[in-house]
């Protein structure tokens, strides 16, 4: 929750919720899509949770 507190939620005033809502929604993906998280051995979240996600005949 830090990250996002730190990276969105600190820096932006929003004046209504529904702006709130599409900046959650853009971290998100951007998080997810392009930030490089060390404990996931520097990659992606979507690279882990495309691997995770593989059928076991493509895993092996």
């Amino acid at each position: 929750m830090s990250i996002l507190k730190e990276n969105l939620l600190w820096v932006r005033h929003f004046d209504t919720v529904e702006e709130l809502r599409l900046a959650l929604l853009k971290f998100r993906e951007t998080y997810n899509r392009e930030w490089i998280v060390e404990r996931h051995r520097y990659k992606t979240p979507a690279q882990v949770r495309k691997v995770q996600t593989a059928p076991a005949s493509e895993a092996a």
